[in-house]
């Protein structure tokens, strides 16, 4: 089944579009499950691959409505980043409001 494909770390990260040092910290703290090759080597199973990258879409969504929603009541970039415990360089493509 295509959906039981194995993929590398290096495959994975592309997939889910953060790097594979982020991808590894997120199996360590058992937010991705990850089976070991016999040389121990991790490798991410596509479908939970899938599953998770659609689950930070939703979210990404439901946050953006979040964000814009206390932008236009006045809060600055810097307190929307804070709400959110990030920094307000990820608001960088909000140059054009």
């Amino acid at each position: 089944m295509q959906d039981d494909r194995l993929l590398t770390p290096r495959e994975a990260s592309r997939h889910l579009g953060v790097t594979v040092t982020t991808l590894s910290r997120w199996a360590r703290n058992d937010l991705l499950p990850a089976a070991y090759t016999p040389g121990g080597h991790r490798r991410y199973r596509l479908a939970d691959i899938q599953t998770l990258r659609a689950e930070r879409e939703r979210r990404a969504e439901e946050w953006e409505s979040d964000a814009v929603r206390l932008y236009e009541q006045g809060c600055s970039i810097r307190e929307v980043a804070r709400h959110f415990d990030c920094t307000a360089g990820i608001f960088d493509n909000w140059s054009s409001l």
